[in-house]
């Protein structure tokens, strides 16, 4: 007897422990989740390059032999401020000879104007002839037109003269320079480079992907980074419409907002888009559910542990990242990771960071 109720014993405990297991309750999931709070940019940066705006390569537009040029690679110059000079011997010649011909004509306009005079008054009194004065009065046209000749030649050789001495046409940095004193130029060849100090950019190379979700009007936060704690603002200008060969990337530019002094030109910046007056929190992309056109998101009502689909409006995205600017208010938890295996109500466990 006593051998039997061992057996019967030991049979009756895997029934006991299955009985266990099935009436004992599951424990709710933990969930991995995100306390959103207000953002003022994405947490998505690039590193770009501080450029000009305005980056000019300057020549002379007429040929000639460079005479100086007191200005080299790296100098700061002021608008107006002669950066190279061509030999001004011929142009000089050439001047001097154009201010002889002007010379020459006004003299010619004032004999013809003396001679159309007498001929007229000697015609008044009938001495002369009406053939005369109409001689007189043709050579007096021709001598008009031969001094308005000389001064349109007069006026171009002192252009000419002007366009042998290179200005700065704006306040820049001298970023090239192309040619040394003494070297023979053909009319347009380039001389050196200038990158205007007024405007400056910063340069950043996206990807397509990245590229598809950023406008032209886009604002950006600016950091330095050799000194993060000297920050501004940009906004996008310009894409340019062709992407780089090898690296099919496209470049974008950003104008600098009253930059800082020490966004000088070749300086690194760390750039992250702005999330807009109108944001309100930033969320990963795998948070927001799609349905039927809707967008809508896990959030977690820690009173009860239940969860509840919301529908939220959302902005910007680039990356990994998109802007809800409704929907959501500070402090809200959102689910971010396996939204497709919950329903509205269900209980959820304690919240695990991402």
């Amino acid at each position: 007897m006593r051998t039997a109720f061992v057996v019967l014993f030991a049979l009756a405990l895997p029934a006991a422990a299955e009985t266990a297991s099935i009436t004992k309750p599951q424990e709710p999931r933990p969930v991995v989740s995100v306390i959103v709070q207000p953002e003022a940019s994405l947490p998505v940066s690039y590193v770009g390059t501080v450029s000009a705006r305005i980056e000019t390569d300057l020549g002379f537009p007429l040929a000639g032999i460079i005479a100086e040029r007191p200005v080299s690679a790296g100098d700061v110059v002021a608008t107006g401020q002669v950066l190279a000079r061509l030999d001004p011997e011929e142009l000089d010649a050439g001047l001097r000879a154009a201010e002889a011909g002007v010379a020459v004509a006004t003299a010619q306009l004032r004999s013809a104007r003396d001679a159309t005079d007498r001929a007229r008054e000697l015609a008044a009194r009938g001495v002369g002839s009406e053939t005369r004065v109409e001689d007189a009065e043709r050579a007096l046209v021709a001598a008009e037109a031969g001094l308005e000749q000389a001064e349109a030649t007069f006026a171009r050789a002192r252009d000419l003269f002007d366009f042998a001495t290179l200005t700065a046409p704006q306040p820049g940095v001298v970023t090239g320079v192309f040619a040394e004193p003494g070297a023979a130029l053909a009319a347009g060849q380039p001389v050196l480079r200038l990158a205007g100090t007024g405007e400056r950019e910063v340069l950043i190379d996206l990807s397509e992907q990245d590229v598809a979700n950023l406008d032209v009007g886009t604002r950006f936060g600016i950091q330095l980074v050799a000194n993060p704690t000297i920050t501004t603002s940009a906004v996008l200008t310009r894409i340019d419409p062709v992407a780089e060969r090898t690296t099919r990337t496209r470049r974008l530019h950003l104008t600098l907002d009253t930059p800082p002094d020490s966004f000088r030109l070749g300086a690194l910046a760390r750039v992250s888009p702005s999330a807009g007056p109108d944001a309100g929190v930033v969320l990963p992309r795998s948070a927001i559910l799609e349905t039927e056109g809707t967008q809508t998101v896990w959030r977690v009502d820690r009173a009860d542990n239940s969860v509840e689909r919301t529908p939220v409006t959302l902005g910007i995205d680039i990356a990994d990242f998109v802007v809800v600017t409704g929907g959501l208010a500070a402090d809200d938890e959102v689910i971010v990771k396996g939204i497709h295996s919950l329903k509205d109500g269900q209980i959820v466990g304690p919240r695990v960071a991402e």
